[in-house]
């Protein structure tokens, strides 16, 4: 029998260890040029009809954890807009075909989200397509590391960070919430990183905070609007962004220091978006899922 999401098995041995690659590649990272291809649950994920007609918008849906959510909200049965570099076209045209193979509407925008128009410009295009919004992940992110920490983080850098993973969330969430009704749901991206910052990644580490701070404020901010917010903090994933932002010598064992013993897949975080989406999580809101591997979220 093919493997799925349900299948039991030994969650150290589901997928390779470390489960990383060791050769870097260029920003923006493009799937087919990684020396291990991620899981996304292309050939694993299995719906179950839990978010049936749904409207969903998914920012870097093109690849890595917004690919998996992408394929994942398809199979359970909503339509999904993502959001994409212009590099990024040829891994956003292959989310589109695994999200009309399962039968839904796929949508792909070519926008820089660090500018507040073109975040406008996103919410516009989803309403336009499916009418409204009933969930919106904001899962686009930019990190880049450096050694030195303080020292070699530059201004221009900690804008890029703040603009990408903070004001965009800031700007689409506004933007989005007017179109979004009673059981809609918000979804961020945080990170194992809010909790236990790494030096080499402190100003990406400094906007996962933020985020977590924004999704539980609004959270209670939009609450009786019936509208929920909630963050996903991954731990370390394999996907393009990390060989495209980190040396050899950080490639080498990433997802080792995981108690799990090693990197998650994508497709291993999709089901806690899924959850976030659905009424089964009806109950919760502005509260963060650690999805780490083993370490602590507190």
């Amino acid at each position: 029998m093919t493997q799925d999401q349900f299948t039991q098995q030994d969650p150290t041995e589901q997928h390779a260890a470390p489960g990383s690659g060791d050769r870097t590649i260029d920003h923006p990272g493009r799937t087919a040029e990684m020396d291990v291809r991620p899981d996304h649950g292309e050939d694993t994920y299995r719906g179950t009809g839990r978010l049936t007609g749904k409207k969903t918008v998914v920012t870097g849906g093109d690849s890595g954890i917004g690919r998996a959510v992408a394929i994942a909200f398809a199979r359970e049965g909503a339509d999904v807009l993502i959001t994409h570099l212009d590099a990024e076209q040829q891994d956003a045209d292959e989310t589109a075909r695994l999200v009309r193979d399962a039968g839904r509407t796929a949508v792909t925008l070519a926008v820089d989200l660090r500018d507040q128009a073109r975040c406008q410009e996103t919410v516009d295009r989803a309403v336009a397509e499916f009418g409204h919004i009933d969930v919106l992940v904001s899962n686009a992110a930019y990190q880049m590391s450096q050694d030195g920490g303080i020292d070699d983080i530059t201004t221009e850098q900690f804008d890029r960070v703040m603009h990408t993973n903070v004001y965009a969330m800031f700007w689409l969430c506004k933007a989005a919430v007017p179109h979004m009704p009673p059981g809609s749901s918000v979804i961020t991206t945080s990170s194992v990183q809010a909790f236990q910052p790494s030096p080499h990644l402190l100003d990406y580490a400094t906007s996962k905070a933020a985020i977590v701070a924004f999704t539980k404020g609004l959270g209670h901010n939009l609450a009786d609007r019936g509208i929920r917010a909630n963050s996903v903090a991954p731990g370390p994933v394999w996907t393009p962004l990390i060989p495209s932002t980190m040396d050899e010598k950080k490639l080498d064992g990433f997802g080792a220091q995981a108690p799990m013993g090693r990197a998650a897949q994508p497709a291993e975080l999709a089901p806690f978006y899924v959850f976030l989406a659905s009424q089964e999580s009806s109950y919760m809101t502005s509260e963060v899922l650690g999805v780490t591997g083993g370490t602590p979220v507190t």
